[in-house]
């Protein structure tokens, strides 16, 4: 496993070293010794899948506000996706910023999302499967979000969206809310 920091203080890329032999292939996903080691204070208490059947489909910006704020590890386990990370915190040099990460199931990577950011994803082919490792399990009723093609952002997403809940079209912009 190799961890990789991105431009985003706490966002890391995450790298599965994967072993295959004539049985297939067998990868480390997740190592809490690995994560400590990198300075990450993450363990994880709930999973959760997003599937996903239409290419393009895309959710978020999620993020829950503070006491609810949610660190979460994700990972494409079938297909692929545009994974966006926003740094939304107080105070952080990089606030209003982005990063993005191409998830693949092939290439069994992931990114590690801290608590005060916002993230979304946007699928890259059909039958798309989005896996959550979630810091701590869901609150119900303070969910939160921006709008995925917030100008303040200005996220070069791939594709325009031909799936989208109606939440995610309607959640505020960062300038207007943030």
């Amino acid at each position: 496993m190799r961890i990789v920091e991105t431009a985003l203080n706490g966002v890391f890329s995450i790298e599965a070293s994967p072993h295959r032999d004539a049985r297939g292939v067998f990868a480390r996903y997740y190592c809490p010794e690995e994560f400590h080691k990198a300075g990450i204070a993450f363990t994880s208490t709930q999973i959760n899948l997003s599937g996903n059947p239409r290419k393009h489909t895309l959710r978020g910006l999620h993020y829950q506000p503070e006491p609810f704020a949610e660190a979460k590890l994700v990972r494409a386990v079938r297909g692929r996706a545009f994974d966006v990370v926003v740094d939304i915190r107080a105070g952080s040099a990089t606030r209003g910023q982005w990063i993005s990460v191409e998830l693949s199931a092939d290439a069994m990577n992931a990114v590690f999302v801290p608590e005060g950011c916002a993230h979304g994803f946007l699928t890259l082919e059909d039958d798309t499967d989005i896996l959550y490792q979630m810091g701590r399990p869901f609150e119900p009723g303070h969910a939160a979000g921006y709008r995925w093609n917030d100008p303040t952002f200005a996220i070069d997403w791939p594709a325009e969206p031909a799936v989208i809940g109606d939440a995610d079209q309607c959640w505020p912009e960062f300038s207007v809310a943030g």
